[in-house]
């Protein structure tokens, strides 16, 4: 073991992903909306007005990377600090000759990784020495910051999300490390183009994920003496998933999530599980999947169960928080619910008809009495003139007008009978019928 040990450090040998590490900024993939031309942090990088900051954003998006080539970029020195060797003691150590080296016009940025994890103290040494400047802070977690990050600290920071990578980026990704000398540029590399669709689908976004996959096959491929071939084979091997017939880009994925939409609003929660997971199983991306399940909670859902939107709300969040594969299962009770859920698609025709009648009378005006009126002009030229606050009267409501005259007595919302939304018609015909009583137009 010892000897194995001493062979790998007197070779260097690196992982891949370290390996390739950017160290422009030219050469970092995806992050376009932060670091294309002209956006605001690549302005910050070139003018060297770096100031703290937090990455958030999901694993393997570049949060290390881009702190990296930010020292780099502006000859500051870096130090990496992390939450589990870290204590308070060490912290206030590196920040006093840090605090040192600003009085010699030398700039220190401290990384600090998964910022989450260190507890109060430990981030509220870190306060003193951002506020003077001493340090330039730059924090990386893949948590909500403003409930994992200290206030003060927090206050003191610029918040830049970061995203998943996409796939043509992972796909560029994958190309470079097999041509760059850096990466497997030294070798003759065989790889079915799909190999390398498969890689960038199984690491969801994650580049570290991503290069680290394509190492395991390269050094699992086939050589012959000159040439390493990677197979489809060796890639199912390595990722231990099946290449499923899928296309995040083409004509399967509309028709896998529209029989994952119509297996739900048909209460068919196990076709719904099943289309699910080929899905998930072929790299889609769980957010997006999440997305769709919040429309079909208000479009097929509605008001028949109103919590089916709560609960699609909340996985889209688990999603977010845990990432694949740990998602899977809160994906699949957002799907049984809403396949089990009574079905009322009001909300969507209820929309749709008033839709039409807004696009068709875009100048109709708006009643009097329910414009805003904050100016004493406004007040003179009627505007809340006749207005009635609902919660002034007993009953809490009152016959007051507020559709356009053209459109009186129009009705869009058109309850059905089933689950909670039966209740809720009883309690819109209850109102009507107050209404017409109390001489509602």
């Amino acid at each position: 073991m010892d000897e194995q040990i001493s062979f790998f450090e007197n070779t260097g040998y690196r992982p891949l992903a370290d390996r390739m590490r950017p160290e422009k900024l030219d050469d970092i993939v995806g992050q376009q909306h932060l670091l294309g031309p002209g956006k605001v942090l690549r302005r910050i990088i070139e003018q060297d007005q770096v100031s703290s900051m937090i990455f958030w954003g999901p694993p393997g998006v570049g949060k290390t990377t881009i702190a990296h080539v930010i020292a780099n970029q502006t000859r500051s020195d870096f130090i990496n600090f992390s939450a589990v060797t870290s204590g308070i003691k060490e912290i206030r150590e590196v920040m006093q000759r840090a605090d040192e080296g600003r009085r010699f016009g030398k700039k220190t940025i401290v990384f600090v990784d998964e910022i989450h994890r260190f507890n109060k103290a430990q981030q509220d040494a870190f306060l003193p020495f951002v506020e003077k400047g001493s340090i330039v802070l730059i924090g990386a977690t893949t948590e909500n910051p403003s409930f994992e990050v200290n206030g003060a600290l927090l206050s003191r920071c610029r918040v830049f999300v970061l995203k998943a990578l996409e796939k043509k980026d992972m796909i560029r990704l994958l190309e470079r490390a097999i041509k760059d000398e850096r990466g497997f540029g030294a070798q003759k590399i065989d790889m079915d183009e799909r190999a390398l669709d498969m890689i960038a689908a199984f690491s969801n976004g994650d580049a570290r994920a991503a290069l680290s996959t394509l190492e395991m096959t390269v050094l699992n491929g086939d050589f012959d003496g000159q040439t390493t071939t990677v197979s489809l084979e060796t890639v199912e091997q390595c990722t231990s998933k099946k290449a499923l017939l899928y296309d995040k880009d083409g004509e399967e994925h509309y028709n896998l999530i529209s029989a994952l939409h119509k297996s739900m609003r048909n209460s068919d929660p196990d076709a719904a599980v099943y289309w699910l997971s080929r899905m998930l199983e072929a790299g889609e991306d769980p957010l997006y999947i999440a997305r769709r399940v919040i429309r079909f909670a208000s479009e097929d859902v509605g008001m028949a169960d109103p919590r089916a939107l709560e609960l699609s709300v909340a996985a889209y969040q688990a999603c977010h928080f845990i990432g694949m594969p740990e998602c899977s299962v809160n994906l699949t009770e957002a799907v049984i619910y809403m396949s089990l859920a009574p079905k009322s698609n009001a909300m969507e025709t209820a929309y749709n008809s008033a839709k039409e009648d807004a696009l068709t009378q875009l100048a109709e005006p708006v009643p009097l009495n329910i414009r805003n009126a904050p100016t004493s002009l406004m007040k003179d030229l009627g505007y809340g003139k006749g207005y009635k606050y609902a919660h002034d009267f007993e009953e809490k409501i009152t016959s007051m007008q507020c559709l356009p005259d053209s459109l009186l007595g129009k009705e869009y919302y058109h309850p059905t009978a089933q689950g909670l939304e039966k209740n809720y018609g009883e309690r819109l015909r209850q109102i009507k019928q107050w209404k017409k009583e109390h001489g509602a137009g």
